[in-house]
């Protein structure tokens, strides 16, 4: 699945979340750093809701 994910240049590097998923945030130095951190994330994520019984496909 495919989620839409916000990222902000900031002085510090790169923060993205994804609005879908609450608290689901992340943060890396670099864009592609920032990225791949937001994946791991959003499947963490993924992981512990599913465990608690809940769906969040993307609309």
């Amino acid at each position: 699945m495919k989620y839409t994910v916000v990222v902000h240049k900031s002085k510090f590097g790169y923060d993205v979340h994804c609005p879908i998923l609450p608290g689901c945030h992340s943060q890396g130095d670099t864009l592609e750093e920032s990225l791949k951190n937001i994946e791991d994330a959003i499947n963490t994520y993924l992981e512990m809701v599913s465990e608690e019984g809940y769906n969040c496909s993307p609309s």
